[in-house]
């Protein structure tokens, strides 16, 4: 499986990211432990949605996809937690 992770930083939790892994504790462990620059000022980190694909084509048009405009609105209304 191919899983499309919504991240939220435990100390900042405006902080957000959207990523693609087939491993979702091994990516978590690697977020927590600084290994990604893009995430690694703001953690701890907790998994807050996820979506399962069988393809990694489909996890990563879905990713893109949220990363647009009107992707950014369908999460921010349907995948974050209020």
């Amino acid at each position: 499986m191919h899983y499309v992770c919504f991240l939220e930083s435990l100390g900042s939790p405006s902080k957000r990211y959207v990523g693609v892994t087939s491993d979702l504790q091994a990516r978590l462990v690697d977020h927590n432990g600084g290994k990604s620059p893009h995430t690694s000022k703001y953690w701890p980190w907790k998994v807050v949605t996820y979506v399962a694909f069988s393809e990694r084509t489909q996890a990563e048009s879905f990713e893109t996809y949220l990363k647009s405009g009107s992707g950014h609105a369908f999460a921010r209304k349907r995948l974050w937690p209020m």
